[in-house]
């Protein structure tokens, strides 16, 4: 249950973008969040991709359907959050919860409604009141937004420099390991996790995963983790199976759901922190799709540097300020520092197959 904040530039993208460019702010938006949330890896990528494509297609459908003074964006909203959810609920009755999903339905689509139409009212509020909004959707010039880019030019240059000098020493940490080179390593020790099905190898390949991510100190949300797996582990022990272990009031706890229960959560959190560990947001997919990836993260953080920007008693007019600056800002001059923080050194060649390794030996510990 998430608020949907993801899905508020694609609302304001119905009446900006053409068709193509809508659904290609949608893949990319699937592509970014998969990778800075650091769950590309795992079961949360596939809603992520089920559910942005269902509500992308059902807004941008019912915006061409109906129009503007139909339907508005709190109804759009809700529209989007409802067809997301169903499509995840029933992808999570196959993939996690099973037919105990029935109890989590009513109140995940209650969310969904709720926060679907706050997006939608949020959404109208900052149209009306956006310069950035207005200038776009009317198609004009943005000579007013223009600034001089003198002064920005110069404090790229001069933050170039200082990052440039501290990444001339190696030092073994997460940020300067090759992001292309990571990916594939995370990728390679999540199939062979998942080819895994023994619960002893399978806890060890967990511990190993949530300490790769203590050494690169990678933060793990222990009581979102500990609510998730206790989530699952609790929907599967209501439609119990196999040997019964004892009774729990008008519930028996049963062998089979247990440990189907506790083996479904580690699969998740597993892939969820080895995603975490071996997804940066300096990653360079091919082809234009990672082009234009590669230039949304450069924007994101550049856009992170200016947060002192925004002001908590005037954010919608702090955030249209923020979108206004953006658009002055000559990109090609911070590509210079994710060049120098790309580059492959034997240190992180051998770091990366010494936790490909270990990943794998685990398996076949049971064969020796």
């Amino acid at each position: 249950m998430r608020l949907g904040l993801a899905n508020m530039p694609l609302l304001l993208a119905l009446d900006i973008l053409n068709p193509s460019e809508f659904f290609l702010l949608a893949l990319l938006k699937i592509l970014g969040q998969g990778i800075t949330g650091g769950m590309i890896f795992s079961h949360v990528f596939l809603f992520s991709i089920t559910g942005t494509a269902s509500s992308a297609l059902i807004m941008f459908g019912l915006r061409r359907l109906l129009g503007k003074k139909y339907l508005g964006f709190a109804g759009l909203g809700c529209a989007g959050a409802m067809a997301s959810n169903c499509v995840q609920l029933l992808m999570a009755r196959y993939l996690i919860f099973g037919p105990a999903l029935r109890y989590l339905a009513a109140p995940f689509l209650a969310s969904g409604l709720v926060t679907g139409v706050t997006l939608g009212l949020v959404c109208e509020y900052f149209c009306r009141h956006s310069i950035w909004y207005a200038e776009h959707l009317s198609a004009v010039s943005h000579a007013k937004t223009q600034r001089t880019r003198r002064t920005q030019k110069k404090e790229d240059v001069i933050g170039k420099k200082e990052e440039s000098k501290r990444l001339r020493g190696f030092y073994l940490t997460w940020n300067n390991i090759n992001a292309e080179l990571l990916f594939f390593t995370g990728l390679l020790m999540a199939l062979i996790f998942l080819f895994n099905h023994l619960m002893e190898i399978r806890i060890a390949q967990f511990l190993f995963f949530c300490l790769l991510a203590l050494v690169f100190r990678k933060k793990i949300n222990l009581f979102a983790t500990a609510l998730f797996t206790g989530g699952i582990v609790f929907f599967h022990l209501l439609a119990p199976f196999g040997k019964v272990l004892f009774v729990l009031g008008p519930m028996r706890i049963t062998q089979g759901a247990l440990y189907a229960g506790i083996d479904k959560a580690l699969v998740i959190c597993g892939l969820v922190i080895v995603s975490r560990v071996c997804v940066k947001s300096d990653l360079k997919l091919p082809g234009t799709i990672g082009s234009l990836l590669g230039e949304s993260f450069r924007m994101l953080e550049l856009m992170r540097e200016r947060k002192k920007l925004l002001n908590k008693k005037q954010i919608m007019r702090s955030v249209d300020q923020l979108l206004l600056e953006m658009e002055t800002i000559n990109l090609d001059d911070t590509r210079q520092i994710q060049e120098i923080k790309k580059s492959i050194n034997i240190k992180s060649v051998l770091l990366l197959i010494s936790m490909l390794l270990l990943t794998a030996v685990m398996n076949f510990i049971p064969h020796l």
